[in-house]
């Protein structure tokens, strides 16, 4: 629910103790939800279930639970209510006993997944892509090669599928054919994913659905004989069309809030779009520092007389 978390006040909590609940009175409820909906926008098919005062961890504040039920979806967030029914306060809490990008990157299941770069990398780069999207293509371009060229063996690049099927229809077949190619051969995946990316038009060119599957099928058939992969286990994957880790992957990515793409995770610092070169440049360098390795000289930037990048 982006429209409920981007506004929050964050405060540091510590445990709360177990005791006798009550409820709000219902004058005090209808003003909580009228405002907890007007601040936060919540639609109107969204429930919001104010949970019980129980004791909080600051004086004159009680704490309560608030529940917004989309149905399929439900979502609940510590509040603290003063004592005096005038104040209502978002919490969140900071555990710092735990590294936060050290937390994302154990959500993030890189088995079986191809890599560039340094196999033992200390930085690893993951990227939830989708094979249709022209911002993808953008990233693509900067990653490949003139990023993964200047940092070499100190930066792994992993990618994940988060196919936008929505508006990307043959995105999720490109995912399911680009896995079958990893299943047999890590670099035949890496060529199908530079060729889709630097040729979405060679496909999205084609008239109808069926032959845009057949056109992503077939470059990767041409990928698989380049590399010399099992031809009949190859085709008999792109046939079977089994998406389960396409499934698993974009499951994976919702839970890390991924909802647009590309969206790219440096050691779990999250970049959100298609940033430029030299934002992705300051990250890396700054988590390789982190990781007690030295970054690499990089090319001067060349003299411009609108360095903000604006007409």
């Amino acid at each position: 629910m982006v429209w409920l978390q981007s506004s929050f006040i964050a405060l540091l909590l510590f445990s709360l103790g177990c005791s006798a609940q009550s409820s709000p009175s219902p004058e005090v409820l209808q003003r909580i939800e009228r405002q907890v909906r007007a601040h936060y926008n919540v639609p109107p098919e969204v429930k919001v279930v104010i949970g019980a005062l129980r004791p909080g961890e600051f004086p004159d504040y009680n704490a309560l639970t608030i529940t917004f039920d989309g149905g399929e979806k439900k979502q609940s967030f510590d509040f603290l209510l003063s004592k005096d029914n005038k104040s209502l306060i978002r919490l969140t809490k900071l555990d710092l006993s735990k590294d936060p990008y050290a937390e994302t990157m154990k959500k993030i299941d890189l088995s079986g997944r191809p890599r560039r770069g340094g196999k033992d990398a200390k930085v690893v780069v993951v990227n939830y892509d989708d094979f249709q999207c022209p911002f993808c293509s953008g990233m693509h371009r900067t990653l490949f090669p003139e990023l993964l060229k200047e940092y070499g063996d100190r930066v792994a690049f992993v990618y994940k599928d988060f196919p936008l099927s929505e508006i990307h229809p043959w995105a999720t077949r490109a995912a399911v054919d680009a896995s079958c190619l990893a299943s047999q051969n890590g670099d035949a995946f890496w060529d199908f994913a530079d060729y889709i990316h630097g040729n979405q038009s060679e496909v999205n060119s084609e008239k109808s659905r069926d032959s845009q599957f057949a056109a992503v099928d077939r470059l990767a058939t041409l990928q698989g004989q380049k590399h010399g992969v099992d031809a009949a286990k190859l085709q008999s994957c792109i046939k079977a069309q089994n998406d389960s880790s396409v499934k698993a992957s974009e499951q994976e990515a919702s839970i890390l809030g991924v909802a647009a793409t590309p969206t790219l995770f440096i050691n779990g610092r999250e970049v959100d779009g298609a940033v430029p070169a030299t934002e992705l440049r300051a990250m890396l360098d700054q988590s390789l520092r982190e990781a007690g390795v030295t970054p690499p000289q990089h090319p001067a930037a060349p003299a411009s007389s609108n360095p903000h990048g604006r007409k």
